[in-house]
């Protein structure tokens, strides 16, 4: 294995972003000789990239985790639906307390101005604008799942029994600084405390408090995995990133398949917002640091024309699958050209291909274990 120290920066894009993240990784370990994924120097998550790169550092094995979403019988990581769209309810309780308030206030100053002004209006709507909910639902549900997952699995919530070194991006949301927890004087938050924090993002997920500070999502920020990189030492930095712009024709819908994004509704026209900005930066990022020599970036991104997997209903089984087979298949093609035309990714890391180098690892029976 090379003698540089390497980070693995796993970021955004939601559970298929995730799954696809999965797929990459566990087709390295199949494509590169001594190669493990829960081997790096140095791992940086952010949003649902957190979750991964937990689980990795605390020493668990990316071919099992693998596994265990390709089978739907295996209880490895039994994640459902209910662990991530769990209602705020004390989100909601404040919004209505507000709403009546304000709604109260708004009835008895209009009543008592004859006649009413625009501006007397706007100011009572103000009222019912703030009073909207931060978030529609919390994350506390798959927080108690996760911190199961660590205490069936073995795996340390604390930072510093981690195995191998873990930081976790997220933004305080009153004062708009990054906060690296793992690193001194945020090292004793629990590290399934700060997966949810940075994947709280609005106005889907509530901020999540710790202590007496709010946290939200990195979003398009997720590029200080660089920086956070570098400070650590690392020279070489592979990131996995499925926040690419999807070009679609045949768009997926809960109606049958649509010509447009906009046949997906509001949150996939954000997400695909969030996608276009998201992405530049990464380009723009990863091209700075190898001009100005920090550090070599590998970076491994669906192809725009095939992120239409991503678009899938990630509880559906045949969903998964595609997403994971996709993910793997085009991974151990990139790596085979990689070595094939004597890539500088494979000069600079000292990778060396494996000998059983196949294509497709063989079938796994339903409901199989290790």
């Amino acid at each position: 294995m090379s003698p540089h120290k390497i980070a693995l920066c796993l970021g955004g894009g939601g559970v298929t972003g995730a799954m696809y993240q999965i797929g990459v990784l566990a087709a390295l370990e199949d494509s590169v000789e001594g190669l493990q994924a829960d081997g790096f120097d140095l791992y940086v998550g952010a949003s649902s990239g957190a979750s991964v790169a937990a689980a990795l550092a605390g020493g668990q094995s990316i071919q099992r985790i693998y596994r265990a979403i390709l089978d739907p019988a295996d209880d490895y990581f039994p994640l459902e639906r209910r662990h991530l769209l769990r209602t705020d309810l004390g989100e909601w309780r404040r919004t209505i307390v507000s709403a009546w308030t304000a709604l109260r206030h708004g009835t008895k100053n209009l009543v008592s101005r004859v006649p009413t002004s625009p501006a007397a209006l706007w100011d009572e709507l103000d009222r019912f604008a703030d009073s909207l909910p931060a978030g529609f639902f919390s994350f506390d549900a798959y927080e108690r799942f996760l911190e199961d997952f660590f205490v069936r699995r073995e795996v340390p919530n604390r930072f510093a029994a981690m195995p191998r070194s873990l930081r976790i991006i997220a933004y305080d949301l009153d004062s708009g600084e990054q906060v690296l927890f793992g690193s001194p004087g945020f090292d004793h938050v629990p590290v399934t405390r700060a997966c949810i924090a940075t994947m709280s993002v609005p106005p889907l997920y509530s901020p999540v408090r710790i202590g007496s500070r709010q946290y939200i999502d990195a979003g398009s920020a997720q590029v200080a995995h660089f920086d956070v990189a570098e400070d650590a030492g690392a020279n070489v930095v592979i990131v996995i990133n499925p926040m690419v712009p999807v070009i679609a024709q045949d768009v997926p819908t809960g109606h049958g398949p649509r010509t447009s994004l906009r046949d997906k509704g509001m949150f996939w026209v954000l997400s695909q917002a969030n996608r276009i900005s998201a992405h530049k930066l990464m380009k723009d990022t990863c091209a700075r640091f190898r001009d100005e020599g920090r550090a070599e970036v590998i970076l491994i991104e669906p192809e725009s024309t095939d992120s239409i997997f991503l678009m899938h209903n990630p509880a559906s089984f045949g969903a998964r699958r595609a997403i994971l087979e996709y993910a793997y298949r085009s991974t151990r093609s990139r790596v085979s050209r990689w070595f094939s035309v004597g890539s500088r990714v494979i000069e600079v890391t000292g990778w060396r291909q494996r000998s059983d180098n196949t294509l497709w690892p063989p079938a796994i029976p339903a409901g199989s274990r290790e």
